[in-house]
């Protein structure tokens, strides 16, 4: 990675920013940009583990939506505390940041931006030159243990080794507990109940669901751009969305059923939950019915078996074969009027028996985190200790899949960047 790296030698640095994921990684360049010596301190061997995964690998750098108002109106009821951190560095800020910097990108459905290489590795190489062009030090595999604080200062912080890094500022960016594998195991969590911060306790908020229904495992790989998507419980239904649905060997994902398990995995406190799938949400009933009349007239004598193929992926046709209880060797002319509204119904209504939500390791984001009232958003400072800024995933923030949790990373971290330098001597 070719980063200074830190001797660990007594420096008394002007900004130590813990935890070296995206947010962490803008908060230090940004310090670093505006004068400060900066140390990054790093548990793993390096940095942005988890920003290499992200978005499939693709890295989906935010959201193309550019009305603040309405970009915090998907942060749920959390929006009314971002306008002031937002209105210094949003979405435009965060495009014009990795312009700038000779990494182009793209706009796909849903406003999601990616690098136009479609790889995460753009971001991250985008973050080390943004590092290496401040002379940000960087101190990898050196896990903390905790903070050492004096009334409303923090002074340093502990490392496992028994070493302490001292600062002027800190800013702790140590994210939640999603895809633990890449360091993100909430320690950050521990450390502030133990200075009095107040925790609301982590739960996976956009993570997979896993159903009951065997079949899906047959047509693992299978990804439908454009479904309707219910949620029912006791035959009532509770929410749907309309968007792009993955089939897993365990259940389904996607954006949209991701968007979607924060309220399944709520309902399910109370019962179980069904989830229904309109495969051709374009189509009213009576449309597809004449869509339907049509296909098997075409053809007439072609087996059932070989006739859904021009409607949904080849796998998922042998599949509602299947469910429909339609004989597969009956040929198309022979079809009845019964057992095709029967078919009708079920491209409209196939139905999914959700077994359980996957859990913190297989999420996406986790909820959970610091109290928002215990955050000046302004600045992105603690309100009970001066000179600690918290970032990212370590606030109580739900929002959307869609490029939101990484807007929301760069935002906080150049915001606590820029005030955290504001302090150096």
């Amino acid at each position: 990675m070719a980063l200074y790296m830190a001797k660990n030698d007594g420096t008394l640095w002007d900004v130590a920013v813990i935890g070296g994921g995206p947010a962490g990684m803008m908060a230090a360049g940004r310090a670093a940009e505006l004068g400060a010596k900066v140390v990054l301190i790093e548990k793993n061997e390096m940095l942005g583990q988890k920003l290499l995964i992200t978005g499939g690998g693709r890295s989906n750098v935010t959201n193309a939506e550019f009305d603040t108002r309405t970009l915090l109106s998907k942060f749920k009821g959390n929006g009314k505390f971002l306008f002031s951190t937002f209105s210094e560095f949003s979405v435009k800020e965060t495009l014009d940041f990795f312009h700038s910097r000779h990494m182009p990108t793209k706009i796909e459905a849903e406003k999601r931006v990616f690098p136009l290489s479609n790889s995460a590795q753009s971001v991250w190489d985008t973050l080390v030159e943004y590092l290496k062009q401040g002379k940000v030090t960087v101190l990898s595999k050196s896990p903390v243990s905790g903070f050492i604080k004096k009334e409303k200062n923090i002074q340093a912080v502990r490392l496992r080794n028994g070493k302490e890094i001292r600062a002027l500022t800190f800013i702790l960016a140590t994210g939640g507990t999603s895809r633990p594998e890449t360091g993100s195991t909430g320690d950050g969590f521990r450390w502030l109940k133990e200075i009095g911060h107040a925790i609301a306790e982590p739960k996976a908020s956009l993570v997979p669901i896993a159903t009951k229904n065997s079949w899906v495992k047959r047509i693992a790989g299978v990804s439908l751009p454009n479904v309707k998507i219910s949620l029912f419980q006791n035959n009532v239904k509770q929410g749907e969305r309309i968007g792009k649905i993955l089939f897993t060997h365990f259940g389904v994902s996607g954006p949209t059923i991701l968007n979607m398990s924060r309220d399944v995995g709520e309902l399910l406190q109370y019962g179980d939950v069904t989830i229904m799938l309109d495969l051709m949400p374009k189509l009213d009933h009576g449309e597809l019915n004449a869509k339907l009349q049509e296909l098997f007239t075409v053809h007439a004598n072609k087996k059932f078996k070989n006739s859904l193929g021009e409607l949904v992926p080849s796998s998922l046709a042998s599949v509602i074969v299947e469910l429909s209880g339609i004989d597969p060797d009956l040929f198309c002319n022979k079809v009845s009027r019964e057992k095709r509204l029967h078919l009708l119904k079920l491209l409209k209504n196939l139905p999914l028996e959700v077994k359980n939500l996957l859990g913190t390791d297989k999420a996406i984001v986790t909820s959970g985190g610091v109290l928002l009232h215990e955050v000046d958003f302004k600045t992105m400072q603690s309100r009970l200790f001066q000179n600690l800024y918290l970032i990212g995933d370590i606030l109580n923030i739900d929002r959307p899949s869609g490029g939101y949790s990484l807007q929301l990373c760069w935002t906080t971290g150049f915001v606590a960047g820029t005030h955290a330098a504001s302090l150096k001597k």
